[in-house]
Protein backbone atom coordinates (compact mmCIF):
# COMPACT_ATOMS: atom_id res chain seq x y z
CA UNK A 1 0.00 0.00 0.00
CA UNK A 2 1.44 3.36 -1.03
CA UNK A 3 2.26 5.77 1.79
CA UNK A 4 0.00 8.37 0.22
CA UNK A 5 -3.42 9.81 1.01
CA UNK A 6 -6.20 7.34 0.24
CA UNK A 7 -9.78 8.13 -0.79
CA UNK A 8 -12.73 6.20 0.63
CA UNK A 9 -15.97 6.63 -1.29
CA UNK A 10 -19.20 5.13 -2.51
CA UNK A 11 -18.92 4.87 -6.27
CA UNK A 12 -22.52 5.99 -6.87
CA UNK A 13 -22.31 9.14 -4.73
CA UNK A 14 -19.48 10.90 -6.48
CA UNK A 15 -20.32 12.51 -9.79
CA UNK A 16 -20.84 10.22 -12.75
CA UNK A 17 -21.78 7.35 -10.47
CA UNK A 18 -19.87 4.43 -11.95
CA UNK A 19 -16.37 2.97 -11.71
CA UNK A 20 -15.23 4.42 -15.02
CA UNK A 21 -16.44 7.85 -13.90
CA UNK A 22 -14.51 7.52 -10.64
CA UNK A 23 -11.41 6.57 -12.62
CA UNK A 24 -11.76 9.68 -14.77
CA UNK A 25 -12.29 11.87 -11.71
CA UNK A 26 -9.10 10.57 -10.11
CA UNK A 27 -7.16 11.18 -13.32
CA UNK A 28 -8.52 14.69 -13.89
CA UNK A 29 -10.02 16.91 -11.19
CA UNK A 30 -8.44 14.87 -8.39
CA UNK A 31 -5.19 14.17 -10.22
CA UNK A 32 -2.21 13.47 -7.91
CA UNK A 33 -4.38 13.57 -4.79
CA UNK A 34 -4.76 9.89 -4.00
CA UNK A 35 -2.44 6.92 -4.03
CA UNK A 36 -5.35 4.55 -3.60
CA UNK A 37 -9.10 4.34 -3.41
CA UNK A 38 -11.25 2.29 -1.09
CA UNK A 39 -14.49 1.67 -2.93
CA UNK A 40 -17.22 1.01 -0.40
CA UNK A 41 -19.40 -2.00 -1.29
CA UNK A 42 -20.03 -2.04 -5.02
CA UNK A 43 -21.63 -5.48 -5.01
CA UNK A 44 -25.16 -6.36 -5.97
CA UNK A 45 -27.16 -4.51 -4.77
CA UNK A 46 -25.69 -1.18 -3.72
CA UNK A 47 -29.05 0.03 -2.39
CA UNK A 48 -30.02 -2.66 0.09
CA UNK A 49 -30.88 -1.89 3.70
CA UNK A 50 -27.27 -1.08 4.60
CA UNK A 51 -25.84 0.69 1.54
CA UNK A 52 -24.19 -2.37 0.04
CA UNK A 53 -23.08 -4.03 3.28
CA UNK A 54 -25.82 -6.62 2.84
CA UNK A 55 -24.85 -8.20 -0.49
CA UNK A 56 -27.16 -10.58 -2.29
CA UNK A 57 -24.17 -11.57 -4.40
CA UNK A 58 -20.75 -10.54 -3.09
CA UNK A 59 -19.03 -11.60 -6.32
CA UNK A 60 -21.29 -9.65 -8.64
CA UNK A 61 -20.72 -5.94 -9.20
CA UNK A 62 -23.93 -3.96 -9.34
CA UNK A 63 -24.39 -3.41 -13.08
CA UNK A 64 -25.22 0.24 -12.49
CA UNK A 65 -21.57 0.71 -11.45
CA UNK A 66 -19.77 -1.34 -14.05
CA UNK A 67 -17.83 -4.61 -14.12
CA UNK A 68 -14.80 -6.39 -12.72
CA UNK A 69 -12.97 -5.30 -15.87
CA UNK A 70 -13.55 -1.68 -14.82
CA UNK A 71 -12.04 -2.45 -11.41
CA UNK A 72 -9.02 -4.00 -13.13
CA UNK A 73 -8.59 -0.86 -15.24
CA UNK A 74 -8.84 1.38 -12.18
CA UNK A 75 -6.18 -0.69 -10.40
CA UNK A 76 -3.69 0.15 -13.14
CA UNK A 77 -3.37 3.73 -11.83
CA UNK A 78 -4.19 3.53 -8.09
CA UNK A 79 -4.23 0.93 -5.33
CA UNK A 80 -7.72 -0.50 -4.94
CA UNK A 81 -9.21 -1.57 -1.61
CA UNK A 82 -12.47 -3.48 -1.33
CA UNK A 83 -14.56 -4.72 1.57
CA UNK A 84 -14.65 -8.40 2.37
CA UNK A 85 -17.88 -8.67 4.33
CA UNK A 86 -16.98 -11.64 6.50
CA UNK A 87 -19.82 -11.65 9.01
CA UNK A 88 -23.00 -11.81 6.95
CA UNK A 89 -24.86 -11.78 3.66
CA UNK A 90 -28.33 -10.67 2.59
CA UNK A 91 -31.45 -12.53 3.64
CA UNK A 92 -32.40 -12.18 -0.03
CA UNK A 93 -29.35 -14.12 -1.22
CA UNK A 94 -30.00 -17.30 -3.23
CA UNK A 95 -28.13 -19.29 -0.57
CA UNK A 96 -30.35 -18.16 2.31
CA UNK A 97 -33.51 -18.43 0.25
CA UNK A 98 -32.55 -22.05 -0.52
CA UNK A 99 -32.03 -22.63 3.20
CA UNK A 100 -35.50 -21.26 3.95
CA UNK A 101 -37.03 -23.50 1.31
CA UNK A 102 -35.24 -26.76 2.14
CA UNK A 103 -34.12 -26.34 5.76
CA UNK A 104 -31.42 -28.79 6.81
CA UNK A 105 -31.70 -30.50 3.42
CA UNK A 106 -30.29 -27.35 1.76
CA UNK A 107 -26.71 -27.59 0.53
CA UNK A 108 -26.21 -24.19 2.21
CA UNK A 109 -27.61 -25.14 5.62
CA UNK A 110 -24.18 -25.14 7.27
CA UNK A 111 -23.40 -21.70 5.84
CA UNK A 112 -25.71 -19.88 8.26
CA UNK A 113 -25.50 -19.50 12.02
CA UNK A 114 -28.57 -20.50 13.96
CA UNK A 115 -29.09 -20.08 17.69
CA UNK A 116 -28.46 -23.77 18.29
CA UNK A 117 -25.26 -23.77 16.20
CA UNK A 118 -23.65 -21.79 19.02
CA UNK A 119 -25.88 -22.95 21.88
CA UNK A 120 -26.66 -26.63 21.15
CA UNK A 121 -27.60 -27.16 24.80
CA UNK A 122 -29.47 -23.89 25.15
CA UNK A 123 -28.29 -20.61 26.63
CA UNK A 124 -28.43 -19.23 30.14
CA UNK A 125 -29.34 -15.67 30.97
CA UNK A 126 -25.65 -15.03 31.65
CA UNK A 127 -24.71 -16.38 28.21
CA UNK A 128 -27.04 -13.92 26.51
CA UNK A 129 -26.11 -10.93 28.64
CA UNK A 130 -22.40 -11.45 27.90
CA UNK A 131 -22.85 -11.10 24.13
CA UNK A 132 -21.31 -7.81 23.01
CA UNK A 133 -23.77 -5.77 20.98
CA UNK A 134 -23.21 -2.89 18.53
CA UNK A 135 -26.94 -2.14 18.68
CA UNK A 136 -29.78 -2.60 21.17
CA UNK A 137 -31.40 -5.99 21.64
CA UNK A 138 -30.18 -9.51 21.02
CA UNK A 139 -28.45 -10.69 17.83
CA UNK A 140 -31.19 -13.07 16.74
CA UNK A 141 -34.14 -12.91 14.37
CA UNK A 142 -37.04 -15.37 14.37
CA UNK A 143 -37.34 -16.79 10.87
CA UNK A 144 -40.13 -18.93 9.44
CA UNK A 145 -39.11 -21.68 7.02
CA UNK A 146 -41.26 -22.84 4.12
CA UNK A 147 -42.29 -25.94 6.08
CA UNK A 148 -43.70 -23.75 8.83
CA UNK A 149 -40.83 -24.32 11.27
CA UNK A 150 -39.59 -21.24 13.15
CA UNK A 151 -35.97 -20.85 14.19
CA UNK A 152 -33.69 -18.19 15.63
CA UNK A 153 -31.03 -17.01 13.17
CA UNK A 154 -27.99 -14.93 14.14
CA UNK A 155 -28.33 -11.36 12.84
CA UNK A 156 -25.67 -9.24 14.54
CA UNK A 157 -26.61 -6.09 12.65
CA UNK A 158 -29.95 -5.90 10.84
CA UNK A 159 -32.61 -8.52 10.17
CA UNK A 160 -31.55 -8.49 6.51
CA UNK A 161 -27.92 -9.32 7.35
CA UNK A 162 -27.72 -13.04 8.05
CA UNK A 163 -24.59 -14.15 9.90
CA UNK A 164 -22.54 -16.87 8.27
CA UNK A 165 -20.62 -19.69 9.91
CA UNK A 166 -17.06 -18.88 8.85
CA UNK A 167 -15.80 -22.15 10.35
CA UNK A 168 -17.99 -24.31 8.13
CA UNK A 169 -16.62 -25.64 4.85
CA UNK A 170 -19.25 -23.65 2.96
CA UNK A 171 -18.27 -20.52 4.89
CA UNK A 172 -14.57 -20.95 4.14
CA UNK A 173 -15.24 -21.69 0.48
CA UNK A 174 -17.49 -18.64 0.24
CA UNK A 175 -14.86 -16.23 1.58
CA UNK A 176 -12.04 -17.77 -0.46
CA UNK A 177 -14.07 -17.48 -3.67
CA UNK A 178 -14.43 -13.74 -3.08
CA UNK A 179 -10.67 -13.39 -2.53
CA UNK A 180 -10.04 -15.15 -5.85
CA UNK A 181 -12.35 -12.69 -7.63
CA UNK A 182 -10.56 -9.77 -5.98
CA UNK A 183 -7.14 -11.05 -6.99
CA UNK A 184 -8.17 -11.49 -10.64
CA UNK A 185 -9.52 -7.94 -10.74
CA UNK A 186 -6.52 -6.10 -9.30
CA UNK A 187 -7.78 -5.51 -5.76
CA UNK A 188 -4.59 -5.40 -3.69
CA UNK A 189 -6.02 -4.62 -0.26
CA UNK A 190 -9.13 -5.68 1.61
CA UNK A 191 -10.89 -4.41 4.66
CA UNK A 192 -12.34 -7.14 6.83
CA UNK A 193 -15.71 -5.61 7.60
CA UNK A 194 -17.19 -6.40 11.02
CA UNK A 195 -14.49 -9.03 11.60
CA UNK A 196 -14.72 -8.58 15.35
CA UNK A 197 -18.16 -10.20 15.35
CA UNK A 198 -17.38 -13.09 13.00
CA UNK A 199 -16.78 -15.78 15.64
CA UNK A 200 -19.50 -16.74 18.11
CA UNK A 201 -18.72 -18.94 21.10
CA UNK A 202 -20.94 -19.88 24.00
CA UNK A 203 -19.84 -18.42 27.32
CA UNK A 204 -18.00 -15.47 25.78
CA UNK A 205 -18.77 -11.97 24.50
CA UNK A 206 -18.48 -13.30 20.92
CA UNK A 207 -16.48 -10.16 20.10
CA UNK A 208 -12.71 -10.13 19.50
CA UNK A 209 -12.23 -13.35 21.44
CA UNK A 210 -9.13 -15.53 21.06
CA UNK A 211 -10.77 -17.50 18.25
CA UNK A 212 -11.49 -14.25 16.39
CA UNK A 213 -7.78 -13.47 16.24
CA UNK A 214 -7.13 -16.98 14.93
CA UNK A 215 -9.78 -16.50 12.22
CA UNK A 216 -8.32 -13.13 11.19
CA UNK A 217 -4.82 -14.61 11.10
CA UNK A 218 -5.95 -17.55 8.95
CA UNK A 219 -7.79 -15.31 6.50
CA UNK A 220 -4.90 -12.84 6.38
CA UNK A 221 -2.48 -15.64 5.52
CA UNK A 222 -4.68 -16.70 2.61
CA UNK A 223 -4.99 -13.11 1.36
CA UNK A 224 -1.24 -12.46 1.57
CA UNK A 225 -0.52 -15.54 -0.53
CA UNK A 226 -2.66 -13.86 -3.20
CA UNK A 227 -0.76 -10.57 -2.89
CA UNK A 228 -3.58 -8.87 -0.97
CA UNK A 229 -2.91 -6.81 2.18
CA UNK A 230 -5.45 -6.79 5.02
CA UNK A 231 -6.98 -3.94 7.03
CA UNK A 232 -9.02 -4.94 10.08
CA UNK A 233 -11.94 -2.73 11.08
CA UNK A 234 -12.44 -2.86 14.85
CA UNK A 235 -14.07 -0.29 17.13
CA UNK A 236 -12.89 -1.11 20.64
CA UNK A 237 -11.17 0.04 23.83
CA UNK A 238 -7.81 1.59 22.93
CA UNK A 239 -5.68 -1.03 24.71
CA UNK A 240 -7.49 -3.74 22.77
CA UNK A 241 -6.74 -1.87 19.55
CA UNK A 242 -3.03 -1.77 20.40
CA UNK A 243 -3.04 -5.54 20.90
CA UNK A 244 -4.96 -6.14 17.68
CA UNK A 245 -2.43 -4.03 15.75
CA UNK A 246 0.37 -6.39 16.77
CA UNK A 247 -1.36 -9.26 15.01
CA UNK A 248 -2.53 -7.76 11.70
CA UNK A 249 -1.24 -5.82 8.68
CA UNK A 250 -3.18 -2.61 9.30
CA UNK A 251 -5.73 -1.24 11.76
CA UNK A 252 -7.74 1.95 11.75
CA UNK A 253 -6.77 4.69 14.18
CA UNK A 254 -10.36 5.20 15.27
CA UNK A 255 -9.22 7.03 18.41
CA UNK A 256 -7.84 9.92 16.36
CA UNK A 257 -11.11 11.65 15.28
CA UNK A 258 -12.31 12.40 18.82
CA UNK A 259 -8.78 13.13 20.08
CA UNK A 260 -8.43 15.79 17.38
CA UNK A 261 -11.76 17.30 18.42
CA UNK A 262 -10.59 17.25 22.04
CA UNK A 263 -7.35 18.97 21.02
CA UNK A 264 -9.11 21.75 19.10
CA UNK A 265 -12.10 22.21 21.41
CA UNK A 266 -10.06 22.34 24.62
CA UNK A 267 -6.89 23.98 23.24
CA UNK A 268 -4.83 21.17 24.70
CA UNK A 269 -2.92 18.38 22.97
CA UNK A 270 -2.26 16.46 26.18
CA UNK A 271 -4.56 13.52 25.43
CA UNK A 272 -3.51 13.38 21.79
CA UNK A 273 0.19 13.40 22.72
CA UNK A 274 -0.34 10.58 25.21
CA UNK A 275 -1.95 8.54 22.43
CA UNK A 276 0.79 9.31 19.91
CA UNK A 277 3.34 7.91 22.32
CA UNK A 278 1.69 4.47 22.21
CA UNK A 279 -0.47 4.41 19.07
CA UNK A 280 0.05 1.65 16.46
CA UNK A 281 2.28 2.69 13.57
CA UNK A 282 0.63 0.25 11.15
CA UNK A 283 -2.48 2.41 11.11
CA UNK A 284 -4.85 3.87 8.58
CA UNK A 285 -5.75 7.27 9.99
CA UNK A 286 -9.22 8.76 9.60
CA UNK A 287 -11.28 11.69 10.78
CA UNK A 288 -14.51 10.55 9.18
CA UNK A 289 -15.87 7.44 7.53
CA UNK A 290 -19.13 6.12 6.09
CA UNK A 291 -20.11 5.40 9.70
CA UNK A 292 -20.41 7.91 12.52
CA UNK A 293 -17.70 9.44 14.69
CA UNK A 294 -16.79 6.68 17.14
CA UNK A 295 -16.82 7.30 20.88
CA UNK A 296 -16.02 3.85 22.28
CA UNK A 297 -12.45 4.06 20.93
CA UNK A 298 -11.45 6.75 23.43
CA UNK A 299 -13.88 5.98 26.27
CA UNK A 300 -13.28 4.17 29.54
CA UNK A 301 -14.17 0.49 29.83
CA UNK A 302 -15.03 -1.61 32.86
CA UNK A 303 -13.54 0.93 35.24
CA UNK A 304 -10.33 1.38 33.22
CA UNK A 305 -9.54 4.91 32.10
CA UNK A 306 -9.91 5.79 28.46
CA UNK A 307 -7.85 8.20 26.38
CA UNK A 308 -10.23 10.99 27.41
CA UNK A 309 -11.91 11.18 30.80
CA UNK A 310 -15.65 10.59 30.75
CA UNK A 311 -16.70 14.11 31.74
CA UNK A 312 -14.54 15.69 29.02
CA UNK A 313 -15.79 13.15 26.49
CA UNK A 314 -19.41 13.91 27.31
CA UNK A 315 -18.68 17.61 26.84
CA UNK A 316 -17.06 16.91 23.44
CA UNK A 317 -20.13 15.01 22.28
CA UNK A 318 -22.34 17.86 23.43
CA UNK A 319 -20.13 20.38 21.63
CA UNK A 320 -20.37 18.36 18.42
CA UNK A 321 -24.16 18.47 18.60
CA UNK A 322 -24.16 22.20 19.32
CA UNK A 323 -21.70 22.90 16.50
CA UNK A 324 -23.97 21.13 14.05
CA UNK A 325 -26.93 23.27 15.11
CA UNK A 326 -28.26 20.10 16.75
CA UNK A 327 -28.80 18.45 13.37
CA UNK A 328 -26.57 15.57 14.51
CA UNK A 329 -28.96 14.84 17.38
CA UNK A 330 -31.60 13.94 14.81
CA UNK A 331 -29.30 11.27 13.35
CA UNK A 332 -27.72 9.82 16.49
CA UNK A 333 -28.81 7.11 18.90
CA UNK A 334 -32.53 6.37 19.13
CA UNK A 335 -33.35 9.38 16.93
CA UNK A 336 -32.96 7.34 13.73
CA UNK A 337 -33.23 3.75 12.60
CA UNK A 338 -30.21 1.52 11.90
CA UNK A 339 -28.66 3.23 14.89
CA UNK A 340 -25.21 2.79 16.41
CA UNK A 341 -24.84 2.93 20.15
CA UNK A 342 -21.29 4.23 20.21
CA UNK A 343 -21.16 6.83 17.44
CA UNK A 344 -22.25 10.38 16.70
CA UNK A 345 -23.66 10.71 13.21
CA UNK A 346 -22.42 13.94 11.65
CA UNK A 347 -19.96 15.13 9.06
CA UNK A 348 -16.63 16.12 10.58
CA UNK A 349 -16.92 19.62 9.14
CA UNK A 350 -20.23 20.12 10.96
CA UNK A 351 -18.75 18.71 14.18
CA UNK A 352 -16.20 21.53 13.97
CA UNK A 353 -18.92 24.14 13.51
CA UNK A 354 -18.17 24.51 9.77
CA UNK A 355 -14.96 26.37 10.67
CA UNK A 356 -12.67 26.06 7.63
CA UNK A 357 -9.54 27.03 9.54
CA UNK A 358 -10.19 24.47 12.28
CA UNK A 359 -10.99 21.86 9.63
CA UNK A 360 -7.69 22.40 7.83
CA UNK A 361 -5.92 22.21 11.19
CA UNK A 362 -7.64 18.88 11.85
CA UNK A 363 -6.54 17.52 8.49
CA UNK A 364 -3.00 18.76 9.07
CA UNK A 365 -2.90 16.82 12.34
CA UNK A 366 -4.22 13.71 10.58
CA UNK A 367 -1.61 13.94 7.83
CA UNK A 368 1.28 14.46 10.28
CA UNK A 369 0.52 11.72 12.83
CA UNK A 370 1.88 8.19 12.14
CA UNK A 371 -0.10 6.12 9.66
CA UNK A 372 -1.46 6.32 6.13
CA UNK A 373 -4.22 8.95 5.87
CA UNK A 374 -7.60 8.06 4.44
CA UNK A 375 -10.06 10.81 3.49
CA UNK A 376 -13.77 10.10 3.23
CA UNK A 377 -15.40 11.59 0.15
CA UNK A 378 -17.75 13.87 2.16
CA UNK A 379 -14.73 15.03 4.15
CA UNK A 380 -12.90 15.80 0.92
CA UNK A 381 -15.67 18.28 0.15
CA UNK A 382 -15.88 19.60 3.71
CA UNK A 383 -19.48 18.47 3.46
CA UNK A 384 -22.38 19.55 5.61
CA UNK A 385 -25.03 17.33 7.19
CA UNK A 386 -27.48 16.11 4.55
CA UNK A 387 -30.79 16.59 6.32
CA UNK A 388 -32.81 15.95 3.16
CA UNK A 389 -31.30 12.49 2.75
CA UNK A 390 -31.78 11.77 6.46
CA UNK A 391 -35.46 12.78 6.21
CA UNK A 392 -35.88 10.56 3.17
CA UNK A 393 -34.34 7.41 4.65
CA UNK A 394 -34.43 7.92 8.44
CA UNK A 395 -31.06 6.13 8.54
CA UNK A 396 -28.81 8.07 10.89
CA UNK A 397 -25.57 7.52 9.02
CA UNK A 398 -27.08 8.90 5.81
CA UNK A 399 -26.57 12.38 7.25
CA UNK A 400 -22.94 11.88 6.18
CA UNK A 401 -23.54 10.09 2.86
CA UNK A 402 -24.45 12.86 0.44
CA UNK A 403 -24.85 12.23 -3.29
CA UNK A 404 -22.61 14.77 -5.07
CA UNK A 405 -23.61 15.82 -8.57
CA UNK A 406 -21.02 16.58 -11.22
CA UNK A 407 -22.01 20.25 -10.97
CA UNK A 408 -21.31 20.25 -7.23
CA UNK A 409 -17.90 18.71 -7.86
CA UNK A 410 -17.08 21.22 -10.61
CA UNK A 411 -18.03 24.11 -8.37
CA UNK A 412 -16.13 22.85 -5.32
CA UNK A 413 -12.80 22.23 -7.04
CA UNK A 414 -12.68 25.93 -7.95
CA UNK A 415 -12.96 27.14 -4.34
CA UNK A 416 -10.08 28.68 -2.42
CA UNK A 417 -10.65 26.17 0.39
CA UNK A 418 -10.11 23.22 -1.92
CA UNK A 419 -6.93 24.84 -3.24
CA UNK A 420 -5.53 24.91 0.33
CA UNK A 421 -6.68 21.37 1.08
CA UNK A 422 -5.16 20.16 -2.19
CA UNK A 423 -1.78 21.70 -1.26
CA UNK A 424 -1.82 19.81 2.03
CA UNK A 425 -2.67 16.49 0.36
CA UNK A 426 0.03 16.88 -2.29
CA UNK A 427 2.67 17.73 0.34
CA UNK A 428 1.76 14.58 2.27
CA UNK A 429 1.95 12.51 -0.90
CA UNK A 430 5.21 13.84 -2.29
CA UNK A 431 7.54 14.86 0.53
CA UNK A 432 10.03 12.11 1.28
CA UNK A 433 10.22 13.00 4.97
CA UNK A 434 6.97 11.12 5.60
CA UNK A 435 8.81 7.89 4.82
CA UNK A 436 11.24 8.59 7.63
CA UNK A 437 11.19 9.16 11.38
CA UNK A 438 8.23 10.58 13.33
CA UNK A 439 9.25 13.04 16.06
CA UNK A 440 6.80 14.46 18.60
CA UNK A 441 8.64 17.56 19.78
CA UNK A 442 8.53 18.73 23.36
CA UNK A 443 6.15 21.64 23.88
CA UNK A 444 3.44 22.93 26.17
CA UNK A 445 0.04 21.29 25.80
CA UNK A 446 -1.28 24.37 24.01
CA UNK A 447 1.20 23.66 21.21
CA UNK A 448 1.34 20.64 18.93
CA UNK A 449 4.69 20.33 17.18
CA UNK A 450 5.32 17.31 14.95
CA UNK A 451 8.36 16.77 12.75
CA UNK A 452 9.30 14.13 10.18
CA UNK A 453 12.90 13.51 9.13
CA UNK A 454 14.29 11.33 6.36
CA UNK A 455 18.01 11.75 5.75
CA UNK A 456 18.36 15.52 5.11
CA UNK A 457 14.71 16.04 4.20
CA UNK A 458 12.22 17.18 6.82
CA UNK A 459 8.73 18.59 7.33
CA UNK A 460 7.19 20.15 10.41
CA UNK A 461 3.74 21.03 11.75
CA UNK A 462 3.49 23.75 14.39
CA UNK A 463 -0.03 24.31 15.67
CA UNK A 464 -0.89 26.97 18.24
CA UNK A 465 -4.09 25.66 19.76
CA UNK A 466 -5.09 28.90 21.42
CA UNK A 467 -5.37 30.67 18.08
CA UNK A 468 -5.74 27.55 15.86
CA UNK A 469 -2.85 28.91 13.83
CA UNK A 470 -1.29 26.31 11.55
CA UNK A 471 2.30 26.65 10.37
CA UNK A 472 3.73 23.99 8.07
CA UNK A 473 7.35 24.22 6.95
CA UNK A 474 9.42 21.75 4.97
CA UNK A 475 12.74 21.26 3.26
CA UNK A 476 12.96 21.95 -0.45
CA UNK A 477 16.40 20.74 -1.41
CA UNK A 478 18.68 23.17 0.47
CA UNK A 479 16.07 25.76 1.41
CA UNK A 480 12.99 25.98 3.62
CA UNK A 481 9.49 26.49 2.25
CA UNK A 482 6.15 26.93 3.97
CA UNK A 483 2.70 25.73 3.00
CA UNK A 484 0.52 28.36 4.65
Amino acid sequence: MKNKVQLITYVDRLGKSDIKGLDLLLKNQFKDLFGGVHMLPFYYPIDGEDAGFDPIDHKQIDKRLGSWADVKELSASVDVMADLIVNHMSAKSPEFQDFLKKGEDSEFAELFLTFDTVFPNGATEKDLIEIYRPRPGYPFTKVKFDNGQERLIWTTFTTNQIDIDVHSKKGKDYLESILVEFQKSGVNMIRLDAAGYAIKKAGTSSFMIEETFAFIDELTTKAKKMGIAVLVEIHSYYKTQIEIAKKVDFVYDFALPVLVLDTLFNASAENLKNWLNVSPRNAITVLDTHDGIGIVDVASENGEKGLIDDATLNAIVERMHENSGNTSRKATGAAASNLDLYQVNSTYFEALGKDENAYLAARAIQFFVPGIPQVYYVGLFAGENDMDLLAKTNVGRDINRHYYSQDEINEYVETSFFAKFKQLIILRNTHTSFNGEFILKESSNSILNIRWENDRQWSELYLDLKSIHVKITYSNHDKTDSLY
